[in-house]
């Protein structure tokens, strides 16, 4: 949830999609006396962190870690890559409030193996040397509040289970001891190490690069190319969008090539979690679907901004204390960007949103008589606490859960939602949100898509929203739902309430299908 959101509503249990979307970048290294035992990269974002341990006796491992509301660890995707060698092994873990789900691929098979290990709610994973687990751990702590605090680990590789105790708070020395072994670690607010060192055993964390620098061709690996196609009908220019709030949002700007006067435009807005400008996350590698919508929609003569989100690249702003409507202020202010590009028509502009983003448009079209038509792809018609509910039951009855379990955890659902509310005023706003007013209130063409096979917010939702902008007397609405895809729209055919498998998919490719009912219906409202 920003702070650390999920993909709509965060899953108090389901691995959810955030990740650490290339956010800043730092550099450590990990001593013992004269030798070197590790260097690791770790980027952080809101929602998740990312990064890779490269062990000096040992494999180079990339990790990617989807949070929790709480700092607990929902998925872990790693990647590893033994010395020497060249062929990545992948594993992914999907933490449940008893179990940890671990997927490791079948040597010289297709097949993929799941093992169960014993696991406890709030777990952080935990992967020696690695400081952004030790980050993890105090970040948890934090949440759990006192000057004492412990936290459950998952420890990657042996699949044990034990137990950190923290002491102090960040701006401070803070002690993790772990099966008795303590480190003294320095920890800023932001909740990012400085150093470390394990007394007793000469062990040290020393963070290498400067502040705000990324390390020495980092950027080029970890920054995505968001240019245009080579024979692209459009461009791609990199722009800066100054909001009332007074941040800076980066992102790019695709505007079709010998355009005859003006053109129409779109704002894209994306779903909950760190995202950068093409809807992409670590946790789900391939994916880029605003990056395949803006090349759809410039090859239909339609302009279109996409834009960081607070925190991912170069995207700054408030991130702690915001809500869905503070972000609805970040898109009025990519609409006002538009208005002032001599490129575009600011009578034809247009809003889409994904999942999120669904809540979002809305609030950002009403009154704007620029805004031409609407899109929601996989919006909500539930309040966030009716749909926090409805998909927590989902994971636990499909994962083998029993009856008693089952209402055990959801008679203690609403306290733990309230809970996170009262420390997370993204989560409070979500929760009791209720997005069909919104959705009676427009007057513009609507377009709502869904994917048959969500799982996180079920294709019924479609025909509520359709519903709520018809009773309210706009009859100028469409929603189409396509069979086989799920809340990302990916073919996804039984679905899966849990978005730690999204990853798995054989493909991360948007259907033609998709974005091509788009296209034909945004060309229909702007370029007439």
């Amino acid at each position: 949830m920003r702070a650390s959101r999920s993909i709509l509503a965060t899953l108090l249990l389901a691995a959810a999609l955030p990740g650490a979307a290339a956010g800043q970048t730092y550099e450590y290294v990990v001593r013992r006396g004269a030798d070197t035992l590790a260097t690791e990269l770790v980027a952080r974002a809101l929602g998740g962190v990312s990064g890779q341990l490269t062990l000096r006796q040992g494999p180079t491992i990339g990790y990617s870690v989807a949070l929790s509301p709480d700092e607990s660890v929902n998925r872990l995707e790693l990647r590893i890559t033994p010395p020497g060698a060249t062929q990545v092994q992948r594993v992914l873990m999907a933490f449940m409030p008893e179990t940890v789900y671990v997927q490791t691929p079948v040597p010289d098979s297709a097949r993929m193996d799941v093992q169960r290990f014993p696991g406890r709610p709030g777990m952080v994973a935990f992967l020696n040397l690695s400081v952004g687990s030790l980050e993890q751990i105090v970040r948890r702590a934090r949440v759990l509040g006192g000057e004492r605090a412990e936290v459950p680990l998952f420890i990657v590789g042996p699949g044990s289970t034990l137990t950190a105790e923290v002491a102090g708070a960040p701006g401070e020395e803070v002690v993790v001891t772990v099966a008795g072994v303590a480190a003294r670690l320095l920890i800023d607010e932001e909740g990012r190490m400085l150093g470390g060192v394990v007394d007793g055993q000469g062990v040290v964390w020393e963070r290498t690069d400067p502040p705000g620098r990324l390390p020495a061709g980092a950027a080029a690996t970890e920054r995505p190319d968001y240019s245009a196609p080579p024979g692209a009908p459009y461009t791609a220019e990199e722009v800066t969008v100054r909001t009332p709030a007074g941040h800076v949002l980066t992102g790019t700007l695709t505007l079709p090539r010998d355009a005859r006067g003006r053109v129409p435009a779109v704002v894209l807005v994306s779903g909950s979690g760190s995202q950068d400008r093409d809807a992409a996350t670590p946790a789900i590698p391939g994916y880029r679907f605003f990056r395949q919508v803006a090349d759809t929609l410039g090859r239909s003569g339609i302009a279109v901004l996409r834009l960081d989100d607070r925190g991912v690249g170069g995207s700054g702003g408030v991130t702690d204390s915001l809500t869905t409507a503070h972000l609805a202020d970040d898109t009025r202010a990519a609409l006002a960007y538009l208005r002032t590009r001599r490129e575009v028509d600011p009578r034809r502009l247009a809003v889409a949103g994904h999942s999120e983003g669904a809540l979002i448009a809305p609030m950002a079209a009403e009154g704007d008589p620029s805004v031409r038509a609407v899109v929601l792809m996989a919006g909500q018609a539930w309040t966030g606490r009716r749909i926090n509910a409805f998909q927590n039951r989902e994971v636990l009855e499909r994962t083998g859960s029993t009856p008693a379990q089952v209402d055990s955890f959801m008679a203690t659902l609403p306290a733990k939602q309230d809970s996170l509310g009262a420390a997370i005023p993204w989560f409070r706003f979500f929760l009791d949100y209720d997005p069909l007013p919104a959705a009676r209130r427009l007057r513009v063409p609507v377009l709502v898509l869904h994917g048959a096979t969500d799982l996180q917010v079920p294709s019924a939702h479609a025909r509520e929203l359709e519903a709520a902008i018809r009773a309210g007397g706009n009859r100028e609405v469409l929603s189409i739902v396509f069979p086989g895809l799920n809340h990302l729209f990916l073919h996804d055919p039984t679905g899966t309430p849990d978005p730690a498998a999204y990853a798995a998919l054989p493909s991360k490719e948007v259907p033609r299908e998709v974005l091509g009912a788009l296209a034909n219906w945004l060309a229909g409202r702007l370029l007439r």
